[in-house]
């Protein structure tokens, strides 16, 4: 065998052994990036179903759930977060509309939110037990180019979300690494609307102000409409006067007054 030959085939050996060596690798990275996927979605499983005090939340989305279907003859003109406020009240629960909003930070720009709070007794009757209702909550967590597994995370998410603020941190903690990661994939960087901080403030900071605490009934099952400002009251009507008698012994109102006038400049 010449030396050209035997060059040749040191040469195939060679490349051979590089190929069986980087193929693993990439096979092994591969397989280790699926199963950090599989993980993070039975891990997301976990909370939405066992996280919490069931049995609150339970109440709580049943309620929802009940006046979900009844939402289309509710007026147009009424915020549907305030209409199942109303609901809810209506069936004996501590419901209230949250406001949150914040100051720019590092890394964090100013935003401001909207969210529904009700507070119901826990299992055990030891402490309140806070819960958070949102009615937009999916869509909070979408980016505009997901990749496969992300989209897998945000539509295993529910739409209305009903949670206490435990459950929600360990969402918000899971979801914004998994998006962290699918835009580093794509060659992206994280918006700061979709980093830990900016999606907590939404629902947990501190300078929070709760308003619409107030039920206005009406009726029986028949609560007046209520707004940030006008809607609170219903439409309004004249109130009735009754006519005013006459005292038919001395002169008329004006007349009297009059005189009375005249004696005292005198």
């Amino acid at each position: 065998m010449g030396s050209l030959e035997e060059d040749e085939l040191v040469q195939m050996v060679q490349d051979f052994i590089e190929s069986e060596s980087t193929s693993p690798t990439r096979s092994t990275s591969t397989n280790c990036h699926a199963l950090n996927h599989r993980t993070q979605y039975f891990i997301l499983q976990d909370i939405l179903r066992s996280e919490g005090d069931t049995a609150a939340e339970g109440k709580v989305l049943k309620c929802v759930l009940k006046h979900m279907r009844g939402r289309e003859g509710a007026e147009k003109t009424t915020s549907l977060s305030r209409w199942f406020v109303m609901r809810m009240k209506m069936d004996g629960l501590n419901a209230s509309i949250c406001h949150t909003s914040w100051a720019t930070s590092l890394g964090c720009p100013a935003g401001e939110y909207e969210y529904i709070e009700v507070i119901t007794e826990s299992e055990n009757y030891a402490n309140p037990v806070r819960l958070i209702v949102d009615m937009d909550f999916r869509s909070q967590f979408e980016i505009a180019r997901p990749t496969q597994h992300y989209k897998e995370l945000t539509d295993s998410l529910p739409v209305m979300f009903v949670g206490t603020e435990n459950k929600l941190c360990k969402i918000i903690s899971l979801l914004c690494a998994a998006a962290k990661q699918c835009l580093k994939e794509k060659g992206l960087h994280v918006p700061p609307w979709r980093t830990s901080t900016y999606m907590q403030s939404k629902w947990l900071c501190v300078s929070r102000k709760e308003g619409g605490r107030e039920n206005y009934v009406a009726a029986k099952d028949d609560v007046i409409g209520v707004n940030e400002h006008d809607d609170i009251i219903g439409d309004w009507v004249p109130p009735i006067l009754k006519p005013k008698k006459r005292d038919l012994g001395g002169g008329s109102g004006l007349s009297s007054q009059l005189s009375n006038m005249s004696i005292n400049c005198c």
